[in-house]
């Protein structure tokens, strides 16, 4: 049975979708000012992989990942560029569009605009007031109460009282508690606005998911995705004001990934130490981008730089050798590989030791195809292709993947003057022979023959793997 861990209740949980069979799923995007970085990369491969899972286990799945495409970041830049507001974003949301394509990210069933929502944001709103749980400011601006909702910092795990009286929020004196977040802003002179009851205005942030989500997948749906620095404010205002305007519980479970670090700093604009994926893809290839992001947990932090970019690398370069020269069964019997993937992935996602399942796969490949068992080795790479799909993985050919170079690493160039993985796997085994036999001297030997031709073993509790160096 599929477990996802709820940030809502702090732990993992079996999923029971809402619907037999059918999982509404909505995952927070982006803010269309400036090109994705690596950071954004991390949640939308991550929440790709979730949605891919699904499908894999017989979900109908229906994903939405909104686009904010108006607040300040978007007017601020579009003013600096002497540009109109819909030409920058249309400008970003063709780049990300292009970015996330070589990403193997797949278009998402709904890719709602905030401007093109403003209808059922005004209802939105207006139900909120009528309840109570907003109001009209002196400045004309609308504002959600937070106090007017008992169990806001569900989410969080933040108390009211801890929030005030170390808030950072910027005291308003027109606003009735400090804590009270927009729900319409008052138009300025100049800027892009929408009619509503309250005057000429856009919408705020928060608001637009709620509104957007609620549209295409109903008062309460399953899966509720994004990055773990959205957790508060965002969608703890998110759950606030769906569950006050809907009276649901509004989403099933909430779902949370790790930031990506940069010396021990997290990945972001705001500290200017970000990576974009423009920047990146054409040193890296999309691929390699991939595999580094899924060889961690969803999560949990990952940190970017050389050493894990040219060990995921490696890994695939080890994959697509497997498959070199092999041409895929038609159909195959799901083995020992497939049940470890499976586990992994049902145990919240848990990629790495999918990975771990593929990477024994393809050892096993190597050794039938050593053997010249061509029966056998078509099965094992038919299996580890359908296995790599779900990830995203193997989807060149093995020829193609291996004749490109990487100036990353070189690991993709001719292996020549190396020993081949089967070779390899055979020295493993004998080692793995002579340790058992407290045979140590020759153990040593092996693994010193192999670090000469740059083969690095890593020794574990569940055998010996190995990487190049």
């Amino acid at each position: 049975m599929l477990t996802i861990y709820n940030t809502l209740t702090g732990r993992k949980e079996p999923f029971r979708e809402l619907v037999a069979g059918r999982v509404g799923m909505y995952v927070c995007g982006m803010t269309v000012y400036d090109h994705i970085h690596v950071g954004h990369a991390r949640s939308q491969i991550a929440f790709d992989v979730v949605r891919r899972w699904l499908q894999a286990c017989g979900y109908q799945v229906n994903y939405v990942r909104n686009i904010t495409d108006i607040d300040d970041k978007i007017i601020n830049r579009a003013r600096e560029l002497g540009e109109m507001v819909e030409a920058l974003t249309a400008r970003h949301i063709e780049s990300m569009n292009e970015d996330f394509a070589a990403l193997g990210i797949r278009p998402a069933d709904h890719e709602p605009r905030a401007t093109r929502f403003i209808p059922e944001i005004v209802a939105m709103i207006s139900t909120l007031i009528a309840k109570g749980n907003a109001y009209v400011g002196e400045s004309g601006d609308v504002l959600y109460s937070v106090s007017s909702f008992k169990a806001y910092g569900q989410l969080s795990g933040r108390k009211l009282a801890d929030l005030r009286a170390g808030s950072r929020v910027e005291v308003d004196e027109k606003k009735r508690d400090p804590l009270d977040f927009v729900l319409w802003k008052r138009a300025k002179p100049g800027e892009p606005s929408w009619d509503s009851p309250w005057g000429l205005g856009r919408p705020g942030w928060h608001i637009e998911c709620s509104a957007m989500a609620v549209a295409l997948l109903g008062d309460s749906f399953d899966i509720h995705g994004g990055g773990m620095d959205l957790k508060f404010p965002h969608h703890e205002n998110e759950l606030a004001q769906s569950c006050a305007a809907c009276d649901t519980p509004f989403v099933q479970v909430w779902m949370h990934n790790g930031f990506v670090r940069v010396n021990d700093e997290k990945m972001s604009k705001s500290l200017g130490n970000f990576f974009t994926v423009r920047e990146v893809l054409p040193r890296l290839r999309p691929e390699v981008l991939r595999a580094f992001v899924l060889a961690s947990h969803y999560r949990g932090p990952i940190n970017y730089g050389e050493d894990n970019l040219r060990q995921a690398d490696a890994a695939l370069q080890r994959l697509y050798l497997a498959l070199r020269d092999v041409l895929p069964a038609a159909g195959y019997e799901p083995g020992e590989a497939t049940r470890r993937f499976t586990e992994a992935m049902n145990d919240d996602f848990s990629t790495p030791e999918a990975l771990a399942a593929m990477q024994s796969l393809a050892r096993e490949l190597n050794v039938v195809k050593a053997a010249g068992d061509g029966p056998a080795a078509s099965a094992y790479a038919a299996e580890l292709r359908t296995l790599g799909a779900i990830l995203g993985l193997l989807g060149e050919r093995p020829e193609v993947w291996l004749a490109t170079h990487s100036e990353l690493t070189g690991a993709a160039e001719s292996a020549a003057g190396r020993p081949e993985p089967a070779e390899i796997d055979r020295l493993v085994a004998a080692r793995t022979k002579s340790r058992r036999t407290r045979n140590f001297a020759e153990s040593d030997r092996i693994r010193d023959e192999l670090a000469g031709h740059g083969v690095v073993l890593e020794d574990g509790p569940t055998g010996t793997s190995w990487r190049w160096q």
